[in-house]
């Protein structure tokens, strides 16, 4: 059965002056509400640190052993640690943005383009759309393209094992994008952040879980054959021609970036933190932890991988270790990626699918309505027709992209190269120089737009060598006809 019902749930994103409860101004001042007269959030330390490594501990993980391996023992550990350093940083300028004014009492950016807006204005807002939302985009086709391939992992393994290894078990990705996008429509529909913790939770434990398991088969790995391998200067001119090295070196440059992306959803999660303390102090602790903890998962992945495979690491670890006596611990850490994967998409999915609502219902009001739908067996929910809608065509048309370009390494280049940035470096430097009042050509200007320049130079170079490899891949490849 479904009713019409009032809406009886504040929706984030919006002003505080647009929102209303039953048609009435938004309540303050009681237990169950904020000072912002929202419903009071409830997000700590460790909620917040899982969803950041939901957020960042990601499919980008799976390519930093082949993204070393373009580059060398040398320039590749210092990469990665730079790309940390930087994220960090600036992660933590970022966090001075949620309040704009006072840090305790200002008033709330519930969002990145909330903060962007406020602080910087004029053609920046549409800019940081563009490319946040672009982003978020292209993330969720970069995540179905991951979940597929470690899904189809599991099949082939089952079928190698039953043939004894006779049968090659060629599969096509096409029913398993499928069956991963079927599976992000129903849990589109969890209306924000504030309702999903315990789907980051999950996810984050399901990305630690297959992380020591790519670490632990790495170790295996490298005790089996007794040696390191690798060089200092990654693969050789002569294995890959001059253009092919210089491309690959800027494409790990692009996956690096991906795996290290994440500010863009860096508000939306700060506004689940309760206080006091100041949700500034809580963020800026979390990401600290989260930060820490992700890059030594990282270092130690993609080291390890490049030490067990030398140059011819694969550019998702995990598919290089065949189908061995431990097939079954492979499964294991195939399944656990398809899980955090299903929690890693709805992280950087809500905050687009919360812009498209929020201006959907300034243009038509009447389309906020939520209506009350009854199932036998269950307690009776509110669901909003245009999300349902709305949320069910965005993941039908991200599933088909995935499905047109499955390029595991390309796809996450290009992803990194577009988001990191403008968003990781660009916009978090701008608002924190105007927010701190930094004069311009100080030494401390100075240092912050070179670092700026820098990453954009970085940037540039990234998203060309993954666009090559994106072309390179469509000379070979008709579309909806991948067999792996």
């Amino acid at each position: 059965m479904v009713e019409d019902a009032s809406r009886t749930s504040c929706r984030r994103g919006y002003d505080i002056e647009e929102d209303s409860m039953d048609g009435a101004p938004l309540k303050s001042g009681s237990e169950s509400y904020d000072d912002d007269g929202r419903v009071k959030r409830t997000g700590n330390i460790w909620t917040t640190s899982s969803h950041i490594i939901t957020a960042v501990v990601g499919s980008g993980v799976l390519s930093l052993a082949w993204a070393i391996a373009q580059m060398g023992w040398i320039v590749g550990p210092a990469v990665m640690l730079l790309f940390s350093l930087v994220t960090l940083y600036t992660s933590s300028f970022l966090a001075d943005c949620y309040r704009t004014g006072d840090p305790i009492f200002g008033k709330r950016n519930y969002t990145f383009m909330d903060a962007v807006s406020t602080i910087l204005g004029g053609y920046s807002v549409m800019f940081c759309g563009i490319v946040q939302y672009l982003n978020l985009f292209g993330s969720a086709i970069g995540y179905t393209i991951a979940a597929s391939l470690s899904m189809m992992a599991i099949k082939r393994s089952s079928c190698i094992q039953s043939s004894a290894g006779k049968n090659p078990c060629h599969i096509s990705s096409n029913p398993y994008m499928i069956g991963f996008g079927a599976i992000q429509i129903l849990f589109s529909q969890i209306p924000d952040f504030h309702n999903m913790w315990w789907l980051s939770i999950l996810a984050a434990v399901m990305s630690f879980a297959y992380s020591l398991i790519g670490l632990a088969l790495g170790i295996a790995k490298i005790a089996e054959t007794g040696t390191f391998k690798g060089s200092l200067t990654g693969i050789s001119i002569g294995t890959v021609t001059e253009a092919q090295k210089v491309w690959g070196v800027f494409q790990a440059l692009g996956n690096i970036a991906f795996a290290y992306s994440y500010s863009f959803v860096l508000l939306e999660i700060q506004d689940t933190i309760k206080s006091p303390p100041s949700e500034v102090k809580t963020m800026k602790k979390a990401t600290k932890l989260s930060i820490a903890v992700t890059t030594t998962f990282y270092m130690l992945c993609g080291c390890t991988g490049y030490a067990a495979f030398g140059d011819a690491a694969p550019g998702n670890l995990l598919t290089g270790f065949g189908f061995s006596k431990l097939y079954w611990l492979i499964d294991i850490a195939n399944a656990a990626i398809v899980i955090h994967l299903v929690g890693a998409y709805q992280v950087y999915a809500q905050p687009l699918f919360a812009f498209i609502e929020k201006e959907a219902a300034k243009r038509w009001p009447k389309i906020d309505k939520e209506f009350e739908i009854s199932i036998p067996g269950l307690q009776p929910y509110n669901q909003n027709i245009f999300s349902l809608v709305w949320r069910t065509v965005f993941v039908i048309i991200t599933t088909v992209i995935a499905m047109l370009l499955p390029f595991f390494n390309d796809v996450l280049g290009v992803i990194g190269a577009l988001g990191f940035w403008p968003l990781t470096v660009y916009f978090p430097v701008e608002m924190y120089i105007l927010q701190k009042k930094i004069p311009k050509w100080s030494t401390r200007w100075i240092c912050l737009e070179l670092m700026s320049v820098v990453c954009l130079i970085v940037t540039i170079v990234a998203g060309l060598g993954s666009v090559v490899g994106v072309l390179l891949d469509l000379k070979k490849y008709k579309p909806f006809s991948s067999y792996y």
